[in-house]
């Protein structure tokens, strides 16, 4: 049975994409901690657009995750023929503040375990006709965002590596996109610690996910969500200036959060 893999898929971005890709008729299979959420969710998908949708609750930023989802594959007899590498959260405050473990577990699930699934289902996804990889990244990897510099980090991380795994699958059937969300009022705002008003004003996880799809429809390597303008001014500032900018606004975004 081939199936869209979706990492991160109890909430937000991930839960989006499953409704999307199930009302386009994939079978799903469903991965993040929360047995709970994703067995709802699979329920709600199966009744309403009549596809087979199969959960693993598993702490994706474990070492050996990606393996222990591809055994799963295996058992299942399952053909993925789709990959949503959205599973991923942030840390903000000054780096030297932040917990060694919480520092770990982000580099895990937002570097680690997304190139290692990908390593791990890229063989069978070669053998599909028109197989899709989507690796979520952000708008924060166009510039270095100091007071969140180790998540933007890691997305700068996400953005150069689909970019070459695309290059390097051109002649292939598979399709890579790096998927650059700017603000997107999900769940995000919990792990990272900010208040969830900074992102009234994004897109809608809907709206991320409908134009995320879209454009891998259009076999495009990347896609920028928000100020694609903004992403083009980055690169032609010094990078110094560029710097000194960011962490003004950080600061005064730091501060705003106290006063609250």
């Amino acid at each position: 049975m081939d199936v869209a893999v979706i990492t991160g898929a109890s909430m937000g971005l991930g839960a989006e994409f499953a409704r999307q890709l199930a009302a386009r008729h994939h079978n799903l299979l469903l991965i993040a901690r929360s047995e709970d959420k994703l067995t709802a969710l699979a329920e709600e998908l199966h009744h309403r657009h009549r596809v087979q949708v199969k959960v693993l609750a598993l702490d994706l930023a474990e070492a050996g995750a990606a393996r222990r989802v591809a055994d799963y594959i295996e058992e299942q007899r399952l053909n993925p023929s789709w990959l949503v590498n959205n599973a991923g959260f942030g840390l903000v405050g000054p780096f030297e503040s932040m917990p060694p473990e919480r520092i770990h577990e982000m580099m895990m699930l937002n570097m680690v375990t997304l190139v290692e699934l990908t390593r791990e289902l890229l063989p069978a996804m070669r053998l599909n006709k028109h197989s899709r990889i989507i690796n979520v990244a952000s708008t924060a990897a166009f510039q270095p965002v100091p007071y969140f510099n180790l998540y933007a980090a890691t997305k700068v991380f996400v953005l150069h590596f689909s970019e070459a795994l695309q290059e390097e699958l051109r002649e292939s059937p598979v399709r890579v996109l790096a998927l650059c969300p700017g603000p997107t009022p999900t769940n995000f705002h919990v792990a990272a610690g900010v208040d969830e008003k900074i992102f009234d004003k994004g897109q809608s996880a809907a709206d991320v996910v409908r134009m995320g799809l879209r454009a891998s429809d259009q076999h495009r390597a990347v896609l920028v969500c928000q100020r694609v303008w903004l992403t083009v001014l980055m690169r032609l500032v010094p990078r110094a200036v560029v710097r000194r900018a960011a962490g003004f606004v950080a600061r005064q975004f730091l501060a705003g959060m106290k006063k609250a």
